[in-house]
């Protein structure tokens, strides 16, 4: 009987991992990906001691020590071993991330993984096997695109090092980002990927004014250059989630329509979009549309703009009407609404 039990067990378990083949060696790849970034990560220490390490470099090094104690004592977020590490990226790109959509309807297409359940983007450390998800689903039909994203959190699962990339945003972006995957390592909630992300851009954003106001002052370079960096965004997101709306509206029009119809009239709406971009008053640029002359987005960019910043203006509503704008109190909250996935 025993014999018996154990033979269907591991019938069972062959069974499932024939199944799962493809999910178990895309998780062992991104394992061994991730496991050699913080395997040949170095101490934060050692770079500080180190002559030939940038002294601009330095000051970023530091200051997102500082980020972390804020984050940690101001906000309430999770003490972590996370950024007490540097992985020096020689100037390459780590990550690429892979998004889909469907071509006339602004639904994303999801990637279902044991523990955070669904999520509309899948990531790769290795270029090639991007590009081929890429390709593969291209041919399927859908609106693809792949991104180098600027940081990750890894939810608890690996030590998450400063990246080298990371040192180049300005003290404001810098400070933003830090906050925004400390926010993920402290508040995930399954399957819901458009809420964690807006709620974790949303302090991220938010508090990196606290931060700059009380390490730098609120008439400083620093903190002015934040300020324009985040009004041009403000003013810039909202202008995409419009173009999402109009989109909606559009697809529903035309959905009986001749496919070679459909194309037409989305490539001429999100070109409207587009160039109406240039109509916006920003600190940092006259014409946004220009980085889409040679190509015009498609509609995962979109999507992705609902993703991280549809929820904005509900999240300040709710920190003044039932937080009293106190940020760290609403983080509470939403800890005690929604266990950690």
């Amino acid at each position: 009987m025993i014999r018996k039990i154990i033979f269907a067990f591991i019938f069972l378990l062959a069974v499932l991992i024939i199944w799962n083949w493809s999910l178990l060696l895309y998780g062992i790849n991104q394992g061994i990906g991730q496991l050699n970034i913080v395997w040949n990560a170095r101490p934060v220490n050692e770079y500080l001691l180190d002559s030939q390490f940038p002294d601009s470099l330095k000051s970023k090094l530091l200051l997102i020590d500082e980020v972390r104690k804020f984050a940690i004592d101001s906000l309430g977020l999770k003490d972590t071993d996370n950024y007490k590490t540097l992985y020096d990226q020689k100037g390459e790109e780590l990550m690429w991330v892979v998004t889909a959509c469907a071509p006339f309807e602004l639904k994303p297409k999801l990637w279902t993984f044991p523990v955070i359940g669904d999520v509309p983007y899948k990531g790769y450390f290795d270029k090639e096997k991007a590009r081929k998800e890429r390709d593969q689903l291209e041919i399927e039909g859908w609106d693809v695109s792949v991104m180098n994203p600027g940081g990750w959190s890894t939810l608890g699962w690996f030590t998450d090092p400063i990246l080298s990339g990371m040192l180049t945003r300005s003290e404001g972006d810098l400070a933003s980002l830090i906050i925004h995957e400390m926010v993920h390592a402290t508040f995930f909630v399954k399957d819901s990927v458009e809420l964690n992300e807006n709620l974790a851009s949303f302090i991220g954003d938010t508090t990196a004014y606290d931060f700059l106001r009380w390490k730098f002052g609120a008439d400083s370079k620093e903190y002015v250059t934040y300020l324009h960096e985040d009004q041009d965004y403000r003013k810039y997101y909202p202008h995409v989630l419009r173009g999402t709306n109009t989109l909606d509206s559009l697809y529903e029009v035309i959905r009986d329509e001749p496919i070679n119809i459909k194309k037409e009239k989305k490539e001429e709406a999100i070109r409207k979009i587009v160039e109406s971009m240039d109509t916006l008053t920003l600190h940092t640029t006259r014409k946004p549309s220009t980085r889409y002359q040679k190509r015009l987005p498609n509609n995962t960019y979109f999507m992705s703009y609902r993703r991280y910043q549809s929820k904005q203006l509900l999240f300040k509503d709710e920190l003044e009407k039932n937080y009293k704008g106190d940020i760290k109190n609403l983080i509470r909250g939403y800890q005690s609404m929604y266990p950690f996935l």
